[in-house]
């Protein structure tokens, strides 16, 4: 296939791939996204959450220049702000890219912060969703650490899916939560300090809470609102019109 040939995958495309592929390791998968499917039109999408380490480190043993895009909502842990810089570090990442949502947007629509209450769909979407939109702009594909174990709604996750002519590569889906933890060890990479406060998936201060003993590994984020994914997963990622 040549290069950049990647970006015209159909849907059957992306399932015989997430087929032949599946017996590889996911550094072979994402070194082979990054070098034969998809050369410099491809992201790794992070929250430098309590399991970013993982996808970081493979990425940072093929490419350390390779694009890391990272979306601070204004609204993040400072925890979470200072992993950031601590894990660049650590792994010498060099091509980090901080997205932020549109200051005129927040002010018009959030301007006290608090609309995570009454629509945290919305607020996810112009802190998140619309953000990562634009800066996906140019790519053909990225990468995510999204496992199947996480959630209900990630139960039959395929390794690469076709979203409108951009790929969405995970590598991780097959993954289990003591696998991650097993390779964070062996490697001996830096831990998100809330994941010691029973933290296990860390987003946003207002909509993200600790986990109780036998719940899920998402139960601490929009508890009580039914609500289970940002966006940036269950719709087509369009930026938004420049008015």
């Amino acid at each position: 296939m040549p290069a950049n040939e990647g970006a015209r995958w159909t849907e059957a495309e992306a399932a015989r791939r997430s087929a032949e592929l599946s017996s590889l390791e996911p550094r072979e998968i994402i070194r082979r996204a990054i070098e034969e499917f998809f050369p410099g039109k491809i992201a790794l999408v992070s929250s430098f959450g309590a399991e970013s380490s993982v996808l970081l480190h493979m990425v940072s043993q093929i490419d350390k220049s390779a694009p890391v895009l990272f979306i601070d909502t204004k609204v993040l842990f400072p925890e979470t702000l200072d992993y950031c810089d601590r894990l660049v570090a650590h792994l010498d990442l060099r091509n980090v890219k901080v997205i932020r949502p549109d200051e005129l947007r927040l002010a018009e629509q959030d301007p006290e912060d608090f609309l995570w209450s009454s629509d945290p769909d919305r607020c996810c979407e112009i802190r998140k969703v619309e953000p990562l939109a634009k800066a996906l702009e140019g790519y053909d594909a990225w990468i995510t650490g999204r496992k199947r174990f996480q959630a209900q709604t990630r139960a039959s996750l395929p390794l690469f899916e076709n979203d409108e002519g951009r790929v969405k590569i995970n590598p991780l889906a097959g993954w289990t939560a003591s696998a991650l933890l097993s390779y964070i060890d062996v490697n001996g990479l830096p831990r998100h300090p809330l994941v010691a406060k029973n933290f296990p998936s860390i987003g946003c201060i207002p909509c993200t809470s600790p986990v109780k003993p036998g719940e899920d590994s998402r139960a601490g984020r929009w508890r009580g609102r039914g609500k289970l994914e940002c966006g940036l997963h269950s719709s087509t990622l369009v930026a938004p019109a420049v008015e």
